[in-house]
């Protein structure tokens, strides 16, 4: 009898991880995956999707940060633009279908106009969700026209960047909108254009080594992944043990490839007040 008391406890006592799964909605709680905490996932939007416990700053979609940072008005542009298969890669279109369902985007960036407390700019934010945010024809393009439309109205524009980089299943098509972009910036700067390349986690490949890395001013967030190869391919390459901290936003900053590594809950008002700086110093275009 007593066998059966403790059996019988043991059974209401033990809850399993199915159930608690169950018990728990998806997408309600959040696992840093820096410091491994738990938190809910309000606390952490609230917070800027920045981890209270050590800082880790999470990713953000190209529409979070849009509404994070812009005033109430924002008028996109180019959003219709979609993909194609130019060279027939298997299944691209497929992948493509897939990540416009989940995202609700339609490529792997998201631009436009708007204002950031009060001073207009255009901007073009980036969003890992969609294809890792790599860049193939229609980002390209969509940068490129981002950025002219910019000189054409003489606005400022701000791009943040987070990408795995070139579009395999583009081929060489993709490698193409290095030079595009790059070009539209030598454009813009002629034409006495303001540009602020702001780099999140992550940004690599020919996204780092293309316009990324020109702005006028460079910045990044804290902890952010900043490089072009991989950091196993370049050890092999020097036969060299590279630093724990080789290719963080806080790495560059040290060797002179940022102007500075902003914290998320700065980033409005440090960038607010660089418009207003330039609008101040009589930057007509």
């Amino acid at each position: 009898m007593l066998k059966d008391i403790f059996n019988k406890k043991k059974k209401y006592a033990t809850v399993t991880k199915q159930e608690e799964r169950e018990d728990v909605p998806e997408g309600i709680m959040l696992k840093c995956p820096s410091c491994r905490q738990i938190f809910y996932r309000k606390e952490i939007e609230k917070n800027l999707m920045v981890c209270p416990n050590c800082d880790h700053h999470h990713q953000m979609s190209s529409h979070e940060r849009i509404a994070l940072l812009m005033d109430s008005t924002f008028e996109e542009w180019d959003g219709d633009m979609v993909s194609e298969n130019p060279l027939e890669f298997p299944g691209y279109l497929e992948k493509l279908e897939k990540d416009q369902e989940k995202t609700g985007i339609n490529e792997a960036v998201v631009t436009g106009k708007g204002s950031i407390n009060g001073h207009a700019t255009a901007i073009a934010v980036m969003d890992s969700r969609f294809r890792m945010g790599s860049m193939g024809s229609v980002v390209g393009e969509k940068i490129a026209r981002a950025i002219e439309r910019a000189k054409d109205e003489k606005l400022p524009i701000i791009i943040f960047t987070a990408s795995g980089g070139a579009r395999m299943q583009e081929g060489v098509l993709s490698l193409m909108q290095m030079s595009k972009t790059s070009v539209a910036l030598e454009r813009f700067s002629r034409a006495g254009g303001l540009y602020i390349s702001y780099m999140t986690n992550p940004t690599t490949g020919g996204v780092s080594a293309s316009f990324a890395s020109l702005g006028d001013y460079n910045f990044a967030e804290p902890g952010a992944l900043i490089g072009f190869a991989g950091r196993r391919i370049i050890e092999q390459t020097i036969r060299e043990k590279l630093p724990d901290d080789f290719q963080t936003a806080e790495f560059l900053f040290k060797h002179g490839q940022l102007d500075q590594v902003i914290h998320r809950h700065d980033m409005k008002d440090i960038l607010s007040n660089i418009l207003e700086l330039h609008q101040a110093g009589g930057d007509d275009r």
